[in-house]
């Protein structure tokens, strides 16, 4: 009995010790649950995948980013991807499974029952567990990664849509301006105040006009069918006109994103819990070099006695198994390690390759954005008010007869031009903001709104 004891308490002392630690585990279970719960804001209204908001011309930027967050079939992917990896941790911590064996002898008579269980070296489960706890970790980096793409998405089509429009509505508005000027031709050709010439001119700038607004008009079905795709709704979708963009500016040092976009970007900490993978990869090789224990209880029923004096009774014994593997090839866990070893400096050169390119692109949304906002001042404060008092001098003297119709196609085609600029530095400067916060992985205006608190 006592052999018998000693043999269980071996038993469980390496159960334990092979099997790591839930605790890990469960915070990050519960990460995936509060996710999977998550509801959001807007107003007073409270939204989750089965009360998606309305979308109508009362409708924010942000009720369709709650939408797309609701309803995107990528992002539910990215989600459920992150979700299968986490089942796979509680899988790489269980043992092998036991073998029950059972033996029967028809010429001895002899019954045999065998229960065996194989029990990795110590910390072989505990870091396999761990390995794939850190997929599950890169997997939730990619979901949010996904997350921030999409949104960005979003951001980035809802503004060409509110572009497109502003730019239909201008050159709408031109139309009407050139229509006037062309009657005015008209009736000073007949009093031979202009001549047939300018005539052909206003109508060749009017056809240039109508062409480029059907081509702007024919803009918005890829633009609308774009949106909706990221909604996952039917293409052919009605969706309102936005009404406004973001037009602060952004007054934060150039070194402030560098440092959210180390802290915060979703692609770098899912390359570090990368790294930390393939540092347990090693230690995990290592453990190569160490024999498994394999652990038995064998019951034995026969007829023959074990002792003369028995000869009236049946024998039964019950026997404890202990056996190890022999791990003698040496050669092919050097080359395991070395190959563990390897993938870990891969996987850090990979991660420094990834932050310069990232901060590369950071530099160059900066400077797209600080560019934008250059025009947005330019067009708004000096070059619009400078044109629109050129075109009502232009016309004017037209009338006047002090200045030829050239010269107020010149002036009417510069402000056109300078007011939709103006639109494109708008749309430019939302659109490189939305990259920003893609690639710090924070929205710029709670920033402003913490920074003000």
């Amino acid at each position: 009995m006592k052999q018998l004891n000693n043999f269980i308490v071996i038993s469980l002392i390496i159960f334990f010790v092979s099997c790591a630690s839930t605790k890990e585990f469960k915070s990050a279970y519960n990460s995936l649950v509060r996710e999977e719960k998550t509801e959001y804001k807007s107003g007073n209204q409270v939204y989750m995948k089965e009360k998606l908001p309305t979308l109508n011309e009362e409708s924010s930027l942000s009720d369709y980013l709650i939408y797309a967050g609701l309803n995107n079939p990528r992002l539910e992917s990215a989600f459920n991807n992150w979700k299968s990896a986490l089942e796979k941790v509680p899988q790489a911590k269980y043992l092998p499974e036991p073998v029950l064996s059972y033996e029967y002898s028809i010429k001895e008579e002899v019954s045999v029952v065998r229960l065996e269980q194989e029990f990795p070296w110590f910390e072989k489960l505990d870091l396999e567990g761990k390995m794939a706890l850190q997929m599950a970790n890169i997997e939730r980096q990619m979901y949010e990664e996904e997350k921030l793409k999409l949104f960005y998405e979003v951001k980035k089509n809802y503004y060409e849509y509110y572009y497109i429009t502003r730019a239909i509505n201008i050159t709408e508005e031109n139309i009407q301006l050139m229509k006037y000027f062309e009657e005015i031709v008209r009736t000073q050709y007949k009093t031979d105040l202009a001549t047939y010439s300018d005539v052909i001119k206003a109508q060749v700038e009017l056809g240039k006009m109508e062409n480029e607004l059907l081509s702007v008009k024919s803009l918005q079905e890829p633009i609308r069918s774009k949106l909706n795709a990221l909604l996952n709704r039917p293409t052919d979708s009605v969706i309102p006109f936005p009404k406004t963009i973001p037009e602060e500016k952004v007054n934060i040092a150039d070194e402030q994103f560098i440092i959210w976009l180390k802290e915060k970007n979703p692609e770098l900490k899912a390359l570090d819990f990368e790294i930390e993978k393939e540092k347990k990869a090693i230690e995990r090789a290592k453990r190569e070099y160490y024999p498994d224990i394999m652990l038995g209880i064998e019951y034995m029923d026969s007829p023959t006695p074990s002792m003369p004096t028995d000869m009236d009774n049946d024998y039964a014994a019950i026997t404890g198994m202990l056996s190890v593997n022999l791990p003698i090839w040496f050669g092919k866990y050097k080359a395991e390690v070395r190959e563990a070893e390897a993938k870990y400096t891969s996987e850090q050169k990979k991660r420094i390759d990834k932050e310069n390119n990232l901060i590369a692109d950071l530099k160059m949304a900066l400077y797209e954005l600080r560019d934008a906002e250059r025009k947005i001042d330019l067009y708004k404060n000096t070059l619009i008010p400078k044109a629109e008092q050129s075109l009502q001098a232009s016309q004017t003297s037209f009338t006047t007869g002090k200045v030829d119709f050239l010269d107020l196609l010149d002036a009417q085609r510069i402000f056109l031009e300078f007011k939709l600029s103006y639109e494109r530095a708008l749309t430019d400067r939302a659109q490189k903001l939305a990259e920003l916060e893609m690639l710090i992985g924070r929205d710029v205006t709670e920033i402003k709104q913490e920074t003000t608190n």
